[in-house]
C-alpha cells in the first residue's frame, strides 16, 4: 500500500495545476522516475533468499558437525608396550625378592584405541584415515552406565589379567598354588564367618588344593546340610566352622550353596608387580605370564627377536579371544614385531588383516606359547592362523 501510495502522490512534489493538466502529467511523470526506494530497503529477491537460507543451513551443518558428539566409538591400532622392558621409567614386571636373569629381545603387549565421544566431522575424519573403524557406542558402554564406571570395569580386568597371569606362570614353574575366598556374598551362609581373602584349607572333609577342589567337595550336597570348612584369616592361626548350607541360586546347580567364590593365587614368599598405566581390559594376561617365565628362568626365551601377542589367560594357562585383533596385529607391526602370538579362536580374524612381514603363530595355552617360542628359535616349524 505504501509503495503504491508513493507512487500516485510522490513525496515533496508540487500538485498539478488544474488549468495545465498536460504539465502537471509531465512533472508526475518526471518525478515517478526520480522516486526513493521504499523507506524498509529493498526486498530480497527468491535467489537472495536461497543465498541467504543456504548460507544458514552450511553453518548449522558445520556448528553440528563440529560439537554435536556421535553414538559411535572410534576403534584403531593403539600403544605397544614390552613386557620385558620398562614403561614410564620403570620395569613393566617388577619381580622382589627372588633371583631374576637377564633378557634379551622384546615380548610386546598390543592394545587397542577407542575413542569415544567423538563429533560428526571427527568421526568422519578417522574413518576417512584408513586406521579407524566406527562402532556403535553401546557395543563397549551399556546403557545407564557412567564413563567412571567403565573405567573401574577395565581397571579391574586388568589387574585380574596380571594376578591370572602371575599364577599361570608360577604354576608352569612349579611353585605351590594357594586357595582364596575372593567374594562372600552377603547373606550368605559363609557371610560372617569368612571374609574376602580368606585362605581355604579344607571344606567338607577334603583339602583344598586349588579352587576346582571347593567345587569337588561341595559335589553331592543339599540345602540344610551341614558342612565344615577349615580356612586361615592372615596370619592367623587356621579355624574351623560348621556351615549350613542354602539353596543355591542358580537351578542348574543342584548342590547346596555356601556363598562364596575361590580363586586360586600363587603361595610364594616373593612379589611380582605389574606397573603399567592408563591400560584396562584382560587381553595381556598371556605376554604377562611370559615375561614372568622369562625373567625368573635362565637362558633367553625370545633370543633377541621382536615378538608380540595378546590373549585374555587363565589361573590354568588357558589362552582366550580378545577383541580388535584386526588392529593389534597392526599395530604390533608398526612397532616392529616380526612374530605375532594369537589367540587359536582368533586366527581367522588375525589372518585376513595381517600385515606384510609380520607372521601369526596360534596358540591355545600358556604352554603351547612356550613350545611355540622354544620352536622358533631353533628354527623349526610353529603352528600357524
Amino acid at each position: 500500500m505504501s509503495e503504491s501510495r508513493e507512487e500516485t502522490t510522490g513525496r515533496g512534489a508540487a500538485p498539478a495545476s488544474p488549468a495545465d493538466p498536460a504539465a502537471g502529467e509531465g512533472k508526475s511523470a518526471k518525478h515517478a522516475r526520480r522516486t526513493p526506494p521504499p523507506s524498509g530497503g529493498k526486498r530480497l529477491t527468491r535467489r537472495g533468499w536461497t543465498v541467504l537460507l543456504s548460507a544458514l543451513l552450511v553453518i548449522a551443518f558445520g556448528l553440528t558437525g563440529a560439537f554435536v558428539r556421535v553414538p559411535y566409538v572410534a576403534i584403531g591400532p593403539g600403544p605397544t608396550y614390552d613386557t620385558l622392558g620398562q614403561a614410564g621409567g620403570a620395569p613393566v614386571i617388577q619381580i622382589s625378592g627372588r633371583q631374576t636373569y637377564p633378557t634379551a629381545g622384546e615380548l610386546r603387549m598390543t592394545t587397542v584405541s577407542l575413542n569415544d565421544q567423538i563429533t560428526l566431522f571427527g568421526a568422519l575424519g578417522l574413518w576417512a584415515s584408513g586406521r579407524y573403524a566406527l562402532a556403535p557406542r553401546e557395543e563397549y558402554f551399556k546403557p545407564g552406565e557412567s564413563d567412571e564406571q567403565v573405567q573401574q570395569e577395565n581397571v579391574q580386568e586388568f589387574q585380574d589379567s596380571q594376578s591370572n597371569a602371575e599364577v599361570a606362570a608360577l604354576r608352569h614353574l612349579g611353585f605351590p598354588i594357594k586357595v582364596l575366598a575372593q567374594e562372600v556374598v552377603g547373606g550368605s551362609p559363609a557371610d560372617k564367618v569368612l571374609a574376602a581373602g580368606d585362605r581355604l584349607l579344607n571344606v567338607n572333609g577334603k583339602q583344598i588344593t586349588q579352587e576346582d577342589d571347593v567345587r569337588t567337595a561341595l559335589a553331592g550336597t543339599k540345602a540344610g546340610q551341614t558342612i565344615s570348612i577349615t580356612f586361615q584369616h592372615g596370619t592367623d592361626a587356621p579355624r574351623t566352622s560348621t556351615l549350613t548350607l542354602a539353596a543355591n541360586p542358580d537351578s542348574t546347580q543342584p548342590q547346596g550353596f555356601m556363598g562364596l567364590q575361590p580363586i586360586d593365587r600363587a603361595d610364594v614368599p616373593f612379589d611380582v608387580k605389574v606397573s603399567l598405566q592408563d591400560v584396562g581390559g584382560p587381553s595381556a594376561g598371556l605376554m604377562f605370564a611370559l615375561a614372568i617365565v622369562d625373567r625368573l628362568t635362565p637362558g633367553e626365551m625370545v633370543a633377541g627377536e621382536h615378538i608380540a601377542g595378546t590373549g585374555e589367560i587363565d589361573e590354568k594357562g588357558n589362552v582366550g579371544p580378545i577383541g580388535g585383533i584386526s588392529f593389534k596385529v597392526v599395530g604390533a607391526r608398526e612397532a616392529g614385531a616380526t612374530v605375532f602370538l594369537t589367540p587359536e579362536q582368533n586366527c581367522a580374524e588375525a589372518a585376513a588383516a595381517v600385515p606384510n612381514g609380520l607372521k601369526l603363530v596360534k596358540v591355545t595355552t600358556l604352554d603351547s606359547a612356550l613350545t611355540a617360542l622354544d620352536d622358533l628359535k631353533a628354527g623349526r616349524p610353529t603352528p600357524s592362523c
